[in-house]
């Protein structure tokens, strides 16, 4: 089912998001201050090419600074977009595990620093 379900979210979610997330750690890497933040949309381009069997645990508390700058410039906007798309998902029943995998998406866009992934 893993398998499955990743091909099919690669296809109809995961490529498109994926080089949504890389363009935009392109542009937080212009500068020196947006590295880290550029860093943390390669780590979401990764996880969303294949979510399917990975989980995310996020901790605010390692880098709350980090966070609150994530939220403030587009964390916000990100979250509710994975949130409308998975609620759109979750409409019909084929369609429940996406929508799963795009609020675990949802979480870690919200507060990507200190979040393990495995």
């Amino acid at each position: 089912m893993k398998l499955i379900g990743n091909l099919l979210w690669f296809i109809f979610t995961g490529l498109l998001s994926s080089i949504a997330w890389f363009l935009l750690g392109i542009l937080w890497c212009i500068t020196i201050i947006g590295i880290p933040f550029g860093k943390q949309c390669f780590k979401m381009a990764k996880l969303v090419l294949f979510p399917f069997g990975k989980t995310v645990k996020t901790d605010f508390g390692k880098h709350p600074i980090a966070n609150i700058l994530w939220l403030v410039f587009g964390g916000l906007e990100l979250c509710v977009g994975y949130l409308v798309v998975g609620v759109i998902w979750c409409i019909t029943i084929v369609g429940i595990p996406f929508g799963k995998q795009c609020f675990k998406l949802a979480s870690l866009s919200l507060i990507p620093f200190g979040a393990s992934i495995s």
